[in-house]
C-alpha cells in the first residue's frame, strides 16, 4: 500500500501547494493593485479645483455665498466702515483737526472692501486654481505609480521553497493585509473627500471674513481666512509629495531576501499605513507653513 499512497500523497501535497501559492499571489496582486488605485486616486483628486471636483455642489455653494452670505457680509461691512469712520474723526483731537485726506482715505478703503466682498468667490477660486497649477506641475515630476508587478513576477521562486504549513501562514497574513489595505483605502478616501468638503465650506462663507480685511482692528479675521485658503489649497501639493515618497518606497521593495514574502507583505502594509499617517499630517503642516490658525 505504501507504494500506492506515496504518489497520491505527493500529488495532494503538490496540488495543495499550488493552490496556496496561487491564493497568495492573488492576494498580493489585489493588495498592490488596490494600493496603486488608491494612490492614483489621490493624485487625481487633489489636482482638481472645486468646480472640477463636483459641478453640482460647486453651483450650490456659489449660490449660497452670493445670495445668502454676501448680504450678511454687506451688513458687517457697513458696521465696520461706520466704526472706522467714527474712529478716524475722533482720534484727531475730538474732530478739531480733521482734513479731507482722512475722508478720502476712508472712502478708498471702503470702496476696496466693497469690491473684495462682491468678488470674494472669484478671489477664492483664483487661489485654488493657483494651487491646482502647482499640483499639476508637480505631477510631472512626482512618480505616483505604485505598481509592483516586477516584484510579484519574482515571487514564485520564493514561494516554491516553502512547505504547505508555511504557505498557509503566509496566506493568513496576506488575508489580514488585504483587510488592512481595504481599511487604509477607506480612510484615505474619507480624507480626500473631507478636504474637498472643507474647501466648499471655506468658499461658502468667504464674504464675511473678507468684509473685515481692510479694517486695522478687525483685519486679522480676513487675513487669517486668506492664509487658511492658501494652506488648504497647497495641502494638495503636500499630499502629492507624500504620494511620491510612498511610490518611491514601494518601487524599492524586494522579495529576494530570506523570509522576503512575509517581510514584503508587512513592509507594503507598513508603507500604506505611513502614507495614511502622512496624509493626515499635511493639513497641520500646510497651516503651520502659512501661519494659518
Amino acid at each position: 500500500m505504501g507504494f500506492l499512497l506515496s504518489p497520491l500523497t505527493d500529488w495532494l501535497n503538490g496540488w495543495l501547494k499550488g493552490f496556496l501559492i496561487n491564493a497568495i499571489q492573488g492576494n498580493l496582486a489585489n493588495i498592490f493593485g488596490y494600493l496603486n488605485t488608491t494612490v492614483s486616486g489621490i493624485a487625481q483628486g487633489v489636482g482638481q479645483t472645486p468646480q472640477g471636483w463636483n459641478a453640482n455642489v460647486f453651483t450650490m455653494v456659489q449660490n449660497l455665498s452670493q445670495s445668502v452670505i454676501t448680504p450678511v457680509a454687506g451688513i458687517i461691512l457697513a458696521y465696520v466702515a461706520c466704526y472706522e469712520l467714527i474712529a478716524l474723526l475722533t482720534e484727531k483731537n475730538n474732530m478739531h483737526n480733521v482734513d479731507g485726506w482722512m475722508l478720502f482715505k476712508w472712502i478708498f478703503k471702503t470702496a476696496v472692501a466693497v469690491y473684495l466682498v462682491t468678488h470674494t468667490f472669484d478671489i477664492v477660486i483664483a487661489v485654488f486654481q493657483l494651487a491646482q497649477y502647482v499640483i499639476q506641475q508637480s505631477a510631472g515630476v512626482i512618480n505616483s505609480s505604485a505598481n509592483l508587478q516586477f516584484a510579484l513576477d519574482s515571487l514564485d521562486a520564493q514561494l516554491q521553497n516553502l512547505n504547505c504549513g508555511e504557505l498557509l501562514g503566509v496566506l493568513i497574513m496576506t488575508n489580514l493585509a488585504y483587510v488592512g489595505t481595504f481599511v487604509l483605502n477607506l480612510i484615505i478616501t474619507v480624507l480626500i473627500y473631507g478636504r474637498m468638503v472643507e474647501i466648499y465650506m471655506y468658499c461658502s462663507i468667504g464674504p464675511i471674513p473678507m468684509a473685515t480685511l481692510t479694517n486695522h482692528e478687525w483685519g486679522d479675521i480676513g487675513k487669517n481666512y486668506l492664509k487658511s485658503l492658501f494652506a488648504l489649497g497647497f495641502q494638495g501639493f503636500f499630499m502629492m509629495v507624500c504620494v511620491g515618497i510612498y511610490a518611491t518606497l514601494i518601487q524599492t521593495m524586494t522579495f529576494s531576501t530570506a523570509g522576503g514574502v512575509v517581510q514584503g507583505v508587512f513592509q507594503a502594509t507598513g508603507y500604506g499605513l505611513l502614507l495614511c499617517f502622512a496624509l493626515f499630517k499635511t493639513g497641520a503642516l500646510s497651516k503651520s507653513i502659512f501661519n494659518a490658525h
